[in-house]
C-alpha cells in the first residue's frame, strides 16, 4: 500500500478512534474542556485533543517518522498548556502581545508555546531538512514547522475554517507525493464534520499539531525553492494577522465567503 494511504487512513482512523475515546473517558471531567465559540454555543476542546494525537498517529507511519512525530507532539503538547493555562483576563493576544510580555519579564502560556514548538521545531528540521543543509536550510526548517503551527491557530476564529485551510495545504502536498502532507489530510478530513458541527474546536492544541505536521512536508521537501518560497509565504500571512483581521478579507470577497461559510451552522 503507498506510504501515503497508509498515513492517510492512520490519520482519519486515528481521529475517529480518539474521539470516540475521549466521548468515554474525559479526562479531567466534561467541564475542563468546555468552551462558548463565536455563536455563543458550548463546544469541546476534546475535539483539538483528538486531532493533535492523530496527527501524532499519522506522522508515525511516514517515512523516517521521528522529525514529523516531534513536531505533531509539539505542537500539540504546548497548545495544550496554552488552551488549558492561559488566564483569559491577563493573557496577552498575539505573536507580538506575547513577545512583548517577555521583553517586560512576564511570561506567558502563549510565550511557552512559542519557545516549546520553536524548539521541536527545532529538532524536526535538524531530521527533516535535506542533505547537504545548511545552517539558514535548518533555520528555514524550523520556520515552517514552528510558523505552520502557529498559522493554522490564527485561522482558527469560525468552525472548520482552520480544517478547510489545511485540508487544501495537504492535498497540494499529497498530489506532490508527500506522505507527511496525506496524513494532515487523512486527520483534516476525518475532523471537519465534527468541527463545522459546532460539536467540537481545535483550539491551539489541534491547530498547532496538525499546522506543525504540514509544515514538515514542506520543511521535508527536496527543493530549497519550495522550503523558501513556502516559509516567506507563512511568515507574510503572520505578520499581516497583526494588522488585518483575517475575518474582514474573507467576508469582504464572494468566493472566499462561500468557502469559508460552506458546511457550517447558521450563526
Amino acid at each position: 500500500m503507498p506510504s501515503r494511504l497508509v498515513s492517510a487512513v492512520a490519520g482519519a482512523a486515528g481521529y475517529a478512534g480518539v474521539w470516540a475515546l475521549l466521548r468515554v473517558w474525559t479526562p479531567g471531567g466534561t467541564a475542563r474542556w468546555e468552551r462558548t465559540n463565536y455563536a455563543g454555543r458550548t463546544v469541546t476542546l476534546l475535539g483539538g485533543v483528538a486531532v493533535a494525537k492523530a496527527a501524532v498517529l499519522a506522522a508515525a507511519t511516514t517515512p523516517s517518522p521521528a522529525g514529523a512525530v516531534v513536531a505533531a507532539f509539539g505542537g500539540g503538547a504546548f497548545g495544550a498548556i496554552d488552551d488549558l493555562g492561559a488566564d483569559s483576563a491577563t493573557s496577552s493576544k498575539g505573536l507580538r502581545g506575547h513577545l512583548g510580555a517577555l521583553r517586560h519579564g512576564r511570561i506567558t502560556t502563549g510565550a511557552l508555546k512559542i519557545l516549546g514548538i520553536g524548539a521541536t521545531g527545532l529538532v524536526a528540521a535538524v531530521i527533516l531538512t535535506p542533505r547537504p543543509r545548511t545552517t539558514l536550510d535548518v533555520a528555514v526548517g524550523t520556520g515552517l514547522v514552528a510558523g505552520c503551527a502557529n498559522l493554522m491557530n490564527l485561522f482558527d476564529l469560525r468552525p472548520g475554517r482552520t480544517l478547510k485551510v489545511a485540508a487544501l495545504g495537504a492535498a497540494v502536498g499529497t498530489l506532490a507525493g508527500s506522505p507527511r502532507a496525506a496524513g494532515a489530510l487523512g486527520v483534516g478530513l476525518a475532523a471537519m464534520g465534527d468541527d463545522l458541527g459546532e460539536r467540537t474546536m481545535l483550539g491551539d492544541t489541534g491547530a498547532n499539531a496538525l499546522g506543525a505536521l504540514l509544515g514538515t512536508a514542506v520543511a521535508a521537501s527536496p527543493s530549497r525553492a519550495c522550503r523558501y518560497t513556502t516559509l516567506a509565504a507563512v511568515v507574510g500571512l503572520t505578520l499581516a494577522s497583526e494588522k488585518v483581521s483575517f475575518s474582514r478579507v474573507i467576508q469582504s470577497s464572494e468566493p472566499l465567503r462561500r468557502l469559508d461559510n460552506w458546511g457550517r451552522l447558521a450563526p
